[in-house]
């Protein structure tokens, strides 16, 4: 598929959405056929946001596998958002679906009294979803873009978690999803990389906040991931070479990142909290 270049970004939001996967070629790998389950997370709620497709879908799929009820949370995906919940279902798992836009600091609420009166409870939250716009210079950069990569990328995160956290409980875990740019940047992802940044210091600060608790909280850095966030932002031939530059020498599949997501949440991982953990293929992150 032929990516939509963003060099003017739209004056208009709902026209900034990502790619849908059903029209990726080759579509993403989101399950190998290897993995294994064991029961890591059998009856516990997660709620992933961007869990339409994507590392999203990748995680939304391991964590049924692995005995979880799932929620997934969109902007307006639909149809990807139906595949994931077949996929949920197949697996013997509930899964709810909620399309809301969780800039607004009051869909956070909704998203959490959905998920209580459905499933009684909140275990696991993953905050996952976002929005890159690239651009030649900080001068295309306008207020608008801005505002609304910090909005979908960054405040989504704290609206989400602080609307969670008084029902969370001992043994409970938060996983942000960061990016190996916050660590060594990027030259058209200015804002996006600015907001992945955020993300990490927001994930050192609230393991520190909760540590007490005994609520875990930390997150994923993805080097370069096949996913619709990719050809939906980049032009046709960064597509074609994308994550040729990692030393693996390739783009890794959603299903290559969301193991993580799974160790992380389970009792396999009770003695990490605030940490940052890199799967980009090969690269040296300090």
């Amino acid at each position: 598929m032929e990516a939509i270049k963003k060099d003017v970004f739209p004056s208009q939001h709902q026209n900034m959405q990502p790619g849908k996967e059903s029209e990726m070629n080759p579509l993403p790998q989101f399950i190998s056929p290897s993995y294994k389950a064991s029961g890591k997370l059998e009856g516990k709620v997660a709620i992933i946001t961007g869990g339409d497709s994507g590392i999203g879908r990748a995680i939304a799929t391991l964590y049924a596998m692995e005995g979880a009820d799932i929620v997934i949370v969109y902007l307006n995906e639909n149809e990807d958002a139906k595949v994931t919940e077949q996929e949920v279902l197949k697996l013997g798992k509930r899964c709810l679906k909620i399309p809301l836009d969780l800039k607004q600091e009051e869909n956070s609420q909704k998203v959490v009294d959905m998920t209580l009166k459905e499933f009684g409870k909140i275990d696991i939250l993953i905050n996952n979803a976002a929005v890159q716009y690239p651009q030649n210079s900080i001068v295309d950069i306008t207020k608008d873009q801005m505002m609304h990569t910090f909005e979908s990328n960054f405040f989504s995160y704290f609206y989400l978690t602080k609307a969670t956290l008084p029902h969370l409980k001992k043994g409970s875990s938060i996983i942000n999803t960061t990016s190996i740019t916050a660590f060594e940047g990027h030259p058209t992802l200015i804002d996006y990389s600015a907001t992945k940044g955020a993300i990490l210091t927001f994930t050192r600060s609230m393991a520190l906040s909760l540590v007490k608790q005994e609520i875990r909280v930390n997150a994923v850095a993805p080097g370069p991931i096949w996913t619709p966030l990719i050809v939906s932002s980049f032009s046709a031939e960064d597509v074609k070479t994308f994550g040729s530059t990692a030393p693996m020498g390739r783009a890794g599949q959603p299903c290559e990142v969301a193991p993580m997501y799974v160790l992380l949440a389970s009792e396999d991982s009770t003695y990490i909290t605030g940490q940052v953990f890199h799967i980009n293929g090969g690269k040296v992150v300090n």
